[in-house]
């Protein structure tokens, strides 16, 4: 009878997290403070549609943000204070989270990305956006911060597929991340997708679908999230006159590990789930403890004796 073979560990962990790659890059642990840079989304501010992606929160998905209506150095500062009553950090990832954050004038875009990239103990710098929403010079604009500075570019995917991507209103697809995707990876840019499980009309095929997809991409990283339901989306008003079902903790712990099995070892996994404000949260309420989920998928991948990549298969 054949071993099975030996588990691959990143520090204490059976997958490549953001945590041990943040270590690896900069030799010690690194903080990431969410900023809102006020910026809009074509899909809310009517250049495609108005309204937003139907599970898009009224904040864009910013919902921690600390200080969201102050400047971007008070944002950092409280949102520091948080970091600094949990871990003994010294440096941090300064994250631009709520709606588009490329989607403004490249002179506004630069202002922005230079103040956050200028606060103290800021080592590098995140933006979340939309795979349209990155023209010729924006894309300069990052190939030249590129040069100079960490930087990581968080790429909504959601899904790979169009019915879902129509039914919820993302006004991009599959096609539009794969262009993007080319013109970021030309500037040597790192990438981290951005993926959604438990989309309702999605099952498991789907998703798995999705996370094949991804594995076989030249992208850095990957955050996957579980769908909330929130107050105030347009999807809380689809839920109120037809509910749907939600994944139950024990089928998303097996999606994610599924996932994590398939994915490449060097690809860095920002995220294996996500939480949202209690207030506003209507589902699923399990998901609020994300501690509980993260350990479930620890326990998951030790059961299993498996790890990021046991399965994967390069193209």
């Amino acid at each position: 009878m054949k071993n099975d073979p030996e588990p691959f560990y990143w520090d204490d962990k059976r997958y490549h997290s953001l945590n041990y790659h943040l270590r690896q890059q900069f030799g010690e642990k690194i903080g990431k403070i969410a900023l809102d840079g006020g910026f809009t989304c074509p899909n809310r501010d009517g250049s495609l549609a108005r309204g937003g992606c139907l599970f898009c929160s009224p904040s864009g998905s910013g919902d921690f943000i600390a200080a969201k209506d102050k400047s971007i150095a008070e944002q950092f500062e409280q949102g520091r204070d948080v970091i600094q009553k949990k871990w003994a950090v010294n440096k941090y990832i300064a994250y631009l989270q709520s709606f588009t954050n490329t989607y403004a004038p490249v002179a506004r875009l630069r202002e922005i990305y230079e103040t956050a990239l200028a606060l103290p103990g800021v080592a590098g710098l995140s933006i979340a956006t939309r795979p349209d929403c990155l023209p010729e010079e924006v894309l300069d604009l990052l190939g030249e911060l590129n040069q100079h500075h960490y930087l990581t570019v968080e790429l909504g995917l959601q899904t790979i597929h169009e019915r879902s991507a129509d039914y919820f209103n993302l006004k991009y697809n599959y096609r539009d991340f794969l262009h993007a995707l080319d013109n970021l990876q030309a500037r040597q840019i790192n990438v981290c997708a951005h993926v959604i499980l438990g989309l309702p009309g999605e099952d498991r095929d789907d998703m798995m679908a999705t996370a094949n997809a991804v594995a076989s991409l030249p992208i850095q990283g990957i955050k996957i999230q579980l769908l909330h339901l929130m107050r105030g989306t347009p999807l809380a008003e689809i839920y109120e006159n037809k509910t749907f079902p939600f994944l139950s903790k024990e089928e998303y712990v097996d999606l994610v590990v599924n996932m994590i099995e398939i994915l490449p070892p060097p690809m860095v996994i920002h995220r294996l789930t996500g939480d949202s404000p209690r207030k506003t949260l209507i589902g699923p309420i399990w998901s609020m403890d994300k501690r509980s989920v993260l350990n479930a998928i620890d326990r998951e991948l030790l059961m299993r004796n498996s790890w990021q990549g046991k399965l994967y298969r390069k193209n």
